[in-house]
């Protein structure tokens, strides 16, 4: 089933409640420095806070997935909004314990579950054939729009006097979240999408080769986002301590990518609609990381360092814009909402890996120059695992070719 006309409500619900997730999920990173220093938290226990997150997903996404392509996107958001408040809530009853915020951000990671899967497979149901490939890359940018807003958030939240005014911030958010929601349900006002009824039974069987391809989608999500949560839920704190720079210009120098990554991922979802290759669009974004990584200018080269950010931006902009369209490309639009949960099961992976490895390779080694050649290791093993889902996708278009 494809629409005619684009669903903006849907839309515009799908993507705004997305962004209100990571910036859940973000507003912790730029607070690192100020709550290390205030509570003394180990860092490997740090880490976990971001990362347990990703552990949360990892156990529920493919129930959910399943869940939203039952019931809709609505009750799954409602869920994840409750979990949501009551982890905010524990967090900021006793920050001092970082075993209790731990499982604050566990709760929290749940209700991130349920809407990293609900609100982008809503926009994309929401979409006509027409805007789906520019929507898509909208859909890429939930994750950096809501860092940013984080980040721009944390800086005054500290200015007004206490971090814990941020949390406050999110609270009230997730209440108003919690009244639209239920607006949208009691009103039905998403109309017409491209979702399966509920009890509809003529779903789309599954195209020959589709598992393995997306489980090949959710090694390349789980190897990129591995590198990418590492390097975004350190940057701060490794621009304070290896660069000396003051918390308002880690800042600064944490968004730079991120307002890079959102431009190149909008480009993206227009190359796409030109008709650009998703597989080689996808593997030359790789390439450009990887080397990133490898060179990974020192605190001696202030100017190239900025170059490498930037560089890595546009690669970290074009790669999630590939990574979301690929449920529609192997699975079709009608059981997006499984194919979403099968590749976020393997973006969780990744995140709940990777900030706490880093942490562990500094404790190891007391210097953060370990993590260009992990982390560039780590994206020429997706670069890799891109190419093998490149020839699957081929694959897949030859022999439903040949059988046509």
């Amino acid at each position: 089933m494809s629409l005619e006309r684009t669903n903006w409500t849907g839309v515009a619900f799908g993507l705004t409640v997305a962004i209100f997730a990571a910036f859940q999920m973000f507003k912790l990173p730029p607070l690192m420095p100020v709550l290390l220093e205030r509570y003394g938290y180990d860092r490997t226990l740090a880490g976990g806070f971001m990362s347990v997150y990703a552990l949360s997903g990892l156990a529920f996404s493919l129930y959910i997935g399943r869940l939203v392509e039952r019931l809709g996107p609505l009750k799954p958001v409602l869920g994840g909004l409750l979990l949501m408040l009551i982890g905010n809530l524990l967090a900021l009853a006793h920050p001092e314990s970082g075993w209790l915020v731990l499982a604050a951000r566990a709760l929290e990671g749940l209700g991130f579950a349920g809407l990293a899967i609900a609100g982008p497979t809503l926009v994309n149901h929401s979409a006509s054939q027409r805007h789906l490939p520019l929507l898509v890359g909208f859909t890429a940018i939930w994750i950096p729009v809501g860092q940013v807003t984080a980040s721009l958030a944390a800086p005054l939240a500290l200015e007004l006097g206490s971090w814990q005014l941020l949390w406050i911030f999110a609270i009230l958010l997730t209440l108003v979240f919690v009244a639209l929601t239920l607006w949208l349900q009691a009103g039905q006002r998403l109309g017409q999408t491209a979702a399966p009824k509920a009890t509809q039974s003529a779903v789309p069987k599954r195209r020959p080769g589709e598992t393995l391809a997306l489980w090949l989608a959710a090694g390349v999500f789980l190897l990129w986002s591995g590198q990418y949560f590492a390097f975004m839920t350190w940057l701060p704190q490794y621009l304070v301590e290896a660069h000396e720079l003051d918390l308002s210009h880690a800042l600064a120098g944490y968004l730079l990518p991120v307002v890079v990554l959102i431009v190149f991922a909008l480009i993206a979802g227009w190359l796409l609609r030109l008709g650009v290759p998703l597989s080689g669009l996808l593997m030359g974004a790789l390439a450009i990381q990887a080397a990133v990584w490898f060179w990974q200018p020192g605190p001696e080269q202030p100017g190239l360092g900025l170059v490498a950010l930037i560089a890595y931006g546009v690669g970290s902009g074009i790669t999630p814009t590939c990574l979301f369209a690929m449920p529609s490309a192997i699975a079709g639009r009608q059981r997006t909402a499984r194919a979403f949960g099968v590749i976020m099961t393997g973006r969780n992976v990744g995140v709940f890996i990777g900030p706490i490895l880093l942490a562990q390779a500094f404790e190891l080694t007391g210097s953060w120059s370990t993590a260009g050649p992990l982390f560039g290791v780590c994206t020429l093993l997706c670069l890799l695992t891109a190419g093998a889902l490149a020839v699957q996708l081929r694959a897949m278009a030859s022999k439903e070719a040949a059988e046509a």
